[in-house]
């Protein structure tokens, strides 16, 4: 096509291909076109909101001008296809692939072991490389090193600071990018296949994969710089590109003179991940061809920022003031809006978010934004385009303006450079600061209060006069950012002291309140008054002022440190972002060659095609023709009839191509309502007469795109009926009083001794204390997915993301009424599960099928993560009421738990959960041991099993059980818990037979190791020493044991060797990123290589594990509590005795013959003697060895903010016993990520539900999974090798589960630095209660800290202070 046909027509490239299309609906974005029109499967969908980094690519655009082109990472899933017009755009397998070999990205990250479910590799594969290409561009005056690159160790881990990963902990994702870094310390890197212990420093650098600028960073092709890239054709895209304010203006009066219906004003379209869209745009305006709009200027006078302008371009070219000539004010705010600016959102929505943008959804919407407390800081003016015209006016005047409609540009903002003051007048100085605080540090966060404070200040005899001051505040809860005008009033003029200060602090509460509903209004009061002291407090003190310089024109000093309270360690909190490194550690594996190649450290089967995007998960298999898509409709009413659903199918909704409904009703005669079955009972699949509970689901719509049946889902108009109905029943107290119970406990647990007794002989006892603990999401990274597929002859072939085959198999088959040889569920891999994609994957896999065999054809449900977390459910809630007694050295005598768990609304697994608890509380000699467990049965979503079901609640109890009872002694923690750990009489008096050998009982070892290893003595004495000089940072350090009881379950397998001697093998276990495969090829090599021992390592390269077909392995089970992997491996271990039975005769009879054979003689021969090459077997554990202990200690310490709640984890050691480790690198993968995740539960992830028991933290905007600057600064982990283990499958012992009760620590150490806050409160006379005596929430979340430690503290300090008598 000649260039003046295509004229108008969007053109770019994808991995170096071209793609040229004549039309495009405006709204598709890259994700979209990606995905389902083009068929690169590497991005995959997370979210949708830019708040995971699953779709992260990197787009490149070229300047002809400056002949120089341009690479940032995006999220994909909110790009607009329409805005790459010319550019080019660079996917995960697009850097390297299995036919074309891997990026050293890929490589690196599958040799660091960063790599588990591998569902966001990709992802954080192209955030990684996005940083790399751009500090590669960057001129250096020295060259990096022979394969590292210009990039830091700091900015290598920053990269990827967006992106989540709910598998590895991000310790080994940290060193595969710091690998690159120009400044590592390759001796700082952690575990990985390249190098073995001993080698050199030169000897590791030269194994790592090889890295080459030159070579590897070829973004944007040739091609494309040929071709002059026009607008969009209008009348074919409604895509306008105006390149001037006037053309703009043309066209917003023409849209207003003809009446268009909709016009979006659009650049990054960033605001879509918090703001959904439902409705079509008639027209899309695309402002970045203005040139005064990507304006950016700098002068004495001020700052230009176009509104256009990127937050990471405004970052970048904030950062150059310190370079140019500028007073110290302008370098001063432009260093500190930079700063601060860099902890909004993420580096890839940053890269096309708009500083404009993000003006205007605060201005519009009441977006929650800091640009907007920014620029109301810093007095910034902004010009705006309406259809009257164009005008300029202060930002705090626009923002008390109601909202600009969609037909208004916000087009630039000016930020005005203050003079310095008259220094050699009156001595005055400019001081300012921005404050933040937010879950967490790096961003990827909304804050719970943000500010920026602008002070004009002099010296003065009696101490520091505030001449003036500007104190705005935002995010608190309001509709937009403000300013403290009574507070700034009062303090104008005044000379400060304590005593101002201290009513200036009354009055904030005063001016910052949050509106009604408002999450955490106090805290986020005392958050405005911590802000303001921290800026104000160092002005009180006249000698500290003297002393900085002030008198004597050194104001830099000041302004720099103006911001600190007191005389404490370095600050790094959130208003002064070091650059420091985010995650170090060490790990120490202990392998075994008893078994070889079992044991081995092996990088895990699939790491590099996972890293690649290669690997195919459910949503990447290819749309059968005429596919169409689902979406549920679910209840948001408890106990309500649904009288009828209504579509909003109007022409400008997204929701088009409607297809059809599917409810109950649509179940085929002889079918069931059933979507989940357990061995403990069925839930119904859709509801009938009545929702039972908010996210029951209604019905799944059916649509020809699932952007079409999500919109219509999230659009739909249920109407209920709500009359003479009860009240829905949500806690387990309700439960209790209207004797609403589930199946009780699945099995008989027996109490341990006579808790009568026991207590009798106590000296001291606590009773009917009570402690709470909440539920918890399972944040997969792949969501619920499944695609429905009919067969012949009323077939029907299920592709199922599920941890469950087996019983998805047999629930669909009972819903569609047909034999389950009629059904077959495939699956190869699931996107992390976690529990979740067991009894829950089910409901989405029969709605699925249903809705296939309704129309007919196939279909796929893809869930989007907001309906996926109100539907699925998760961790159990429990309350416990217990009661103890003890004696005076803190030996327990007698334990009592009243247990109530809160199952939801179907038994799922809960009666399984019962037996978890139990023995997870028995991880400590309590002397007798009673209890008593009711399953509630609630109007919730049902609970399902998570990782460490019921494990870590009753570990947990245990553990403040026993912190309850050293603060009533007044005794440390730690020697109440050496008073109580088991010995191995003990031991075995509470765990029977679990308890195994004497030798096997190795807990006091690890205790002592752990100890040992992290310096928990030492440590321990510094923190106190810490805690006494510094009055705003606290510090906590404990130590914790775990015992874990698991189950192993039976398992089947098939092992099947083919003509060329490659071997294919099938297991019950479901690969969900523990690695699952790759023991089990190792487990083959070792079992065939009996053969010939000398075949092992040739044999692990020709085994393939394929995924699970329930027509072809059946009795697959269920893959969970940590022992699915060895359960497979010892299946799959038979299988191959059969076949080395087979084999050995034929063997020795050839090497009679002929000598030495290889392995491809062997089965060639084998063959033409018709020998079965083919076994199957199916492991059932004994009654002996069925059930085991697993045993673990960690040592965390913790530092908390007084000022804001921030908890910050500075260390954890973990010795974990592994038995003898299957391979050391897989263990050590799921030791690191269940701890973090654990983390997760303990510090992060708060699970709210509504007034009905909604869940209402349903995004990646309100959940907040760990992230790589949230986690222990440095993470040391050991991988114990106990030696061996006669009862144990080949020696080794699980991995997955256990580790996660370790985060306790984490827990613990904060209650022990908020207990230290509370002494210091107590020492001033401000605490009327105990300083010991208090009960911190889970999870311990900012609020909940800061709340526990006080919210007055900073008023009690001052009041201190002020009271304090002269000397």
């Amino acid at each position: 096509m000649e260039a003046s046909e295509r004229n108008g027509n969007l053109v770019f490239a994808v991995n170096g291909d071209r793609f040229e299309l004549t039309s495009v609906d405006p709204s598709t974005t890259l994700l979209q076109f990606l995905r389902y029109h083009a068929s690169f499967k590497s991005p995959k969908l997370g979210c949708g909101e830019g708040g995971c980094g699953a779709c992260v690519v990197l787009v490149s655009k070229y300047d002809p001008k400056l002949n120089r082109v341009e690479d940032f990472s995006v999220s994909s899933c909110l790009t607009l296809l329409c805005s790459l017009n010319g550019c080019a755009i660079t996917t995960s397998d697009g850097l390297g692939n299995t036919r074309d070999g891997y990026h050293p990205i890929h490589q690196r990250f599958a040799g660091f072991h960063a790599s588990q479910c591998g569902f966001c590799t990709p992802g954080m594969c192209m955030s990684f490389f996005s940083a790399l290409v751009n500090a590669d561009k960057r001129n250096h005056q020295d060259s990096p090193r022979q394969g590292f690159s210009n990039l830091t160790s700091f900015e290598a881990e920053k990269s990827i600071s967006g992106n989540l990963c709910r598998c590895t902990g991000y310790r080994p994702i940290a060193d595969a990018c710091k690998s690159f870094a120009s400044d590592i310390d390759i001796e700082d890197l952690g575990f990985n296949t390249f190098w073995k212990k001993g080698d050199s420093r030169e000897t590791k650098e030269s194994k790592l994969p090889p890295y080459d600028p030159s070579k590897d960073l070829v973004t944007y092709p040739e091609f494309l710089k040929s071709e002059s890239f026009t607008c969009l054709d209008s009348t074919r895209y409604s895509w306008f590109s105006p390149v001037s304010i006037e053309e703009l203006q043309s066209l917003l009066n023409s849209s207003v003179a003809e009446n268009v219906g909709s016009v979006k004003i659009v650049v990054g379209n960033t605001g879509t991940g918090y703001y959904k869209e439902t409705h079509r745009y008639d027209q899309y305006i695309d402002l970045r061809r203005i040139p005064e709009l990507s304006i950016l200027n700098r002068d004495q006078k001020g700052i230009e920022i176009g509104a256009t302008v990127t937050i990471s371009r405004a970052i970048s070219f904030l950062n150059e003031g310190n370079k140019v000539n500028l007073n110290s004010y302008g370098k001063m705010v432009s260093q500190k809006l930079a700063e601060h600016m860099e902890r909004i959102a993420n580096p890839f929505v940053r890269n096309t978010a708009t500083v404009g943008g993000n003006l205007a959804m605060a201005q519009k919407f009441g977006f929650p934004s800091d640009m907007s407390t920014l620029f109301l800081g810093v007095d910034a003016t902004v010009s705006i385009l309406t259809v009257g015209g164009e005008e300029k006016l202060k930002w705090e005047e626009l923002l008390a303006r109601s909202a600009l409609d969609s037909r208004s540009v916000l087009l630039n903002a000016w930020i005005p450079f203050k003079d310095d003051g008259n220094f050699l007048v009156n001595s005055s100085k400019l001081l300012f600061e921005t404050y933040r605080a937010a879950p967490r540090p790096l961003g990827s966060a909304l804050a719970y209060v943000n500010a920026a404070f602008l002070a004009d200040v002099s010296a003065h005899k009696n101490g520091v006069v505030i001449h003036s001051i500007k104190l705005a505040y935002g995010a608190f809860g309001t509709n937009h950012a403000i300013r403290a005008k009574t507070v700034e009033k009062y303090l104008t003029g005044k000379i400060l002291n304590l005593k101002i200060l201290y009513e200036a602090l009354k009055l904030v509460k005063l001016d910052v309140v949050s509106e009604p509903g408002t999450s955490y209004p106090e805290y986020r009061s005392s958050l405005a008054v911590s802000f303001l002291f921290q800026f104000l407090h160092p002005l009180t003190d006249v000698d500290s002022v003297v002393s900085i310089g002030l008198f004597d024109g050194i104001g830099e000093t000041f302004i720099e440190d103006g911001s600190r309270s007191t005389n404490d360690e370095a600050d790094t909190s959130q208003g002064n972002t070091s650059h420091t490194i985010l995650s170090s550690g060490e790990q120490v594996v202990e392998s075994s060659t008893e078994y070889y190649p079992v044991g081995e450290p092996m990088k895990k089967y699939g790491a590099a095609m996972q890293a690649s995007g290669e690997a195919i998960y459910v949503d990447d298999i290819p749309s059968p023709p005429n596919c169409l898509h689902g979406a549920f409709i679910y209840s948001t009413k408890p106990l309500a009839r649904v009288k009828s659903i209504s579509l909003q199918v109007e022409s400008n909704t997204l929701a088009d191509g409607i297809v059809a409904i599917i409810t109950f009703k649509d179940i085929p005669s002889g079918g069931e309502n059933v979507g989940a079955l357990s061995q403990y009972g069925t839930e119904p699949l859709f509801a009938a007469d009545r929702a039972q509970y908010c996210g029951d689901r209604i019905a799944v719509v059916v649509a020809k795109s699932q952007r079409s049946a999500d919109v219509a889902a999230r659009t739909a108009v249920v109407e209920y009926d709500t009359e003479d109905t009860v009240s829905p029943i949500l806690t387990v107290e309700e439960a209790v009083a209207r004797s609403s119970f589930l199946q009780g406990p699945a099995s008989p647990i027996e109490p341990v001794g006579d808790f009568s007794k026991g207590m009798a002989e106590a000296d001291y006892k606590i009773l009917s204390a009570e402690l709470r603990l909440p539920s918890e999401y399972y944040f997969y990274m792949e969501p619920q997915t499944t695609l429905a597929v009919p067969d012949e002859d009323k077939a029907m072939v299920v592709y199922a993301s599920t941890q469950f085959p087996e019983y998805t198999h047999s629930v669909i088959a009972r819903c569609l009424g047909v034999p389950e040889h009629n059904i077959r569920v495939i699956t190869r891999r699931a996107g992390g599960g976690f529990g979740g994609k067991a009894i829950r994957n089910m409901p989405v896999s029969t709605a699925c099928a249903l809705a296939a065999y309704k129309l007919r054809c196939p279909i796929r449900i893809y869930v989007n993560r907001n309906s996926d977390m109100v539907i699925t459910g998760g961790r159990h809630p429990l309350k416990v009421t217990y009661s103890v007694g003890f004696n005076s050295n803190g030996k327990i005598t007698a334990l009592y738990a009243d247990i109530l768990v809160n199952g939801g609304i179907s038994e799922d697994i809960t009666p399984v959960i019962a037996s978890h608890i139990i023995a997870a509380l028995k991880k400590y000699n309590w002397g007798a041991f009673s209890f008593d467990i009711k399953n509630c049965k609630t109007n919730l979503t049902s609970k399902s099993s998570m990782r460490a079901l019921g494990d870590v609640q009753g570990s947990y109890v245990a553990d403040a059980i026993i912190e309850h009872v050293a603060s009533v002694l007044k005794m440390e923690v730690d020697s109440v818990i050496s008073q109580n750990i088991h010995t191995y009489e003990s031991l075995k008096l509470f765990y029977k037979d679990s308890a195994g050998e004497s030798g096997e009982y190795t807990l006091p070892r690890i205790m002592d190791q752990v100890s040992i290893s992290s310096r928990f003595v030492d440590r321990a004495m510094i923190v106190d020493e810490f805690n006494q000089k510094n009055t705003w940072k606290k510090r906590g350090i404990f130590r914790l044991p775990i015992v874990h009881e698991v189950n192993q379950h039976a398992t089947p397998a098939k092992v099947s060797i083919l003509q060329d001697g490659s071997i294919v093998c099938e297991v019950g276990g479901v690969e969900i990123g523990q690695g699952l495969w790759t023991k089990v090829k190792q487990v083959i090599a070792y079992a065939l290589s009996l053969i010939e021992r000398s075949w092992s390592e040739e044999l692990v390269e020709k085994v393939r594990i394929i995924q699970i077909d329930t027509l072809s392995l059946v009795q697959t089970g269920f893959t969970a509590e940590s022992t699915k992997s060895e359960s497979s491996c010892e299946a799959a271990r038979l299988c191959c005795n059969i076949l080395v039975e087979r084999l050995i005769p034929l063997k020795e009879k050839l090497h009679e013959q002929h000598g030495s054979i290889d392995w491809t003689t062997l089965i060639r021969e084998a063959e033409a003697q018709s020998i079965d090459l083919q076994a199957h077997a199916y492991f059932v554990p004994d009654s002996s060895s069925g059930q085991y202990l697993n045993y673990g200690a960690a040592v965390s310490e913790v530092e908390i903010d007084i000022l804001t709640g921030l908890p910050r984890i500075l260390q954890s050691d973990i010795i974990y016993d592994c038995g003898q480790s299957l391979n050391p690198a897989t263990d050590l993968g799921q030791i690191e990520g269940a701890f973090v995740q654990g983390i997760g539960y303990f510090m992060l992830e708060e699970y709210l539900t509504n007034e009905d028991g909604l869940m209402v933290t349903n995004s990646t905007w309100t959940y907040h999974i760990p992230t790589i600057d949230t986690i222990p600064k440095r993470l040391n982990v050991r991988v114990l090798n106990s030696g061996h283990h006669k009862k144990r499958i080949l020696s080794s012992k699980a991995s997955g589960e256990p580790p996660l009760l370790l985060a306790a620590t984490v827990h613990s150490a904060i209650r022990a630095a908020i207990r230290e806050a509370r002494k210091q409160l107590k020492s001033w006379d401000k605490l009327d209660e105990s300083a010991s005596k208090f009960y911190l929430d889970v999870p311990a979340i900012m609020p909940v800290v800061k709340t526990t430690i006080g919210l007055d503290y900073v008023e009690k300090y001052l009041e201190t202070l002020i009271n304090k008598p002269s000397t």
